[in-house]
């Protein structure tokens, strides 16, 4: 016999703080509450007041720059701050025509569009969205063969905001037909320490200054990170008894992560020793460093050498990637006499 659960009242419902609730309470709502960014900040509010005053719907904006930088949360603040309604899809989730157009059909007056990872929409979707931005027109072929035919519809006044990890994949013809494009860079330290005040601040976490200092510097620079690494840290504290995330209890944290006092994982470290090992400090091929890693070439552009370039540890070269001094004086290993 299945046991029987005890009723609970819906008021004393324990309720649950997941990451996703923490993430969403985290979100800045003003430009006072989102640190960093200050050069984006500056120009997005230049084009919202002057649209406001004109009361007009902002141009069409780009956001581009690493995952976990802000761009979502732009998006969501200039929504906030031109009074629309914000409706989110992505890239990988307008697969056919049909997708698009019902997603432009159903927008209202001063409605805005936030489309995430805009390098992965397919072509046929760029097409269909070049007269959407430029005309407000929305083109459909309806039938197929001879007796297809063409229909137009009028589509209202709309925002559209797109945000990319990879910019350069992005056809030409759409990225001119943004208003505004802005690149986000990583953050630097004191904005990143900034942000962790405010998140544990937010949620009543007792960090101490140093525990804040290790944090960010382990952060590579990201807020999205840095948020992250504080709450495993609140875990590993809550679990260890303590009362408050101290400099001891934020490096055991990360070490349990296998996370260093830069913010490299085991992977960033796995790639820079093929390098310096395996290839004799380079150059070495993206491909060839794929192959060694086993993992794919777009992991280990976009994902591990954004990091370890911004920090000076890899450099492009036209032969392919090379190690500097700074990766082997990290790693423990005595560089190589070609590269002194």
């Amino acid at each position: 016999m299945a046991k029987k659960l005890r009723k609970t009242e819906p008021g004393n419902r324990p309720k649950a703080k997941t990451d996703s609730s923490f993430d969403q309470a985290l979100r800045p709502t003003t430009w006072e509450e989102y640190v960093g960014q200050d050069r984006v900040k500056k120009n997005i509010k230049v084009i919202v007041d002057a649209a406001k005053k004109r009361g007009e719907s902002i141009d069409h904006l780009l956001f581009y720059g690493q995952a976990g930088l802000g761009k979502t949360t732009l998006a969501h603040l200039v929504a906030r701050e031109m009074n629309a309604e914000l409706k989110v899809t992505s890239g990988p989730a307008l697969e056919k025509m049909g997708d698009i157009a019902a997603v432009l059909s159903g927008l209202e007056p001063g409605d805005m569009l936030f489309i995430d990872e805009a390098h992965r929409l397919n072509r046929l979707i760029e097409e269909v969205l070049y007269p959407a931005m430029e005309s407000r027109k929305l083109h459909l072929m309806v039938g197929k063969g001879p007796a297809a035919r063409s229909l137009t519809i009028d589509l209202p006044a709309f925002t559209l905001i797109a945000a990319t990890t990879r910019v350069n994949l992005l056809s030409s013809p759409l990225r001119s037909r943004f208003g505004a494009t802005f690149r986000l860079d990583y953050y630097e330290l004191a904005d990143i320490k900034a942000i962790l005040t405010r998140s544990a601040e937010l949620f009543g976490i007792a960090v101490s200054v140093p525990a804040i200092e290790i944090l960010a510097r382990a952060s590579r620079a990201t807020p999205r990170i840095a948020n992250r690494l504080l709450k495993r840290a609140r875990d590993y504290s809550e679990v260890q008894g303590k009362k408050e995330i101290s400099e001891e209890t934020a490096k055991k944290a990360l070490g349990f992560l296998e996370i260093d006092e830069l913010g490299l994982e085991e992977a960033d470290r796995k790639l820079l020793q093929i390098i310096i090992e395996r290839f004799k400090g380079g150059p070495a091929g993206v491909n060839a460093i794929s192959a060694a890693m086993n993992e794919e070439r777009g992991t280990i552009e976009d994902v591990y050498e954004p990091y370890l370039m911004s920090i000076g540890f890899i450099e492009r070269t036209p032969a392919g990637r090379v190690a500097t001094p700074a990766a082997y004086e990290h790693l423990g290993l005595k560089p190589r006499s070609s590269l002194l």
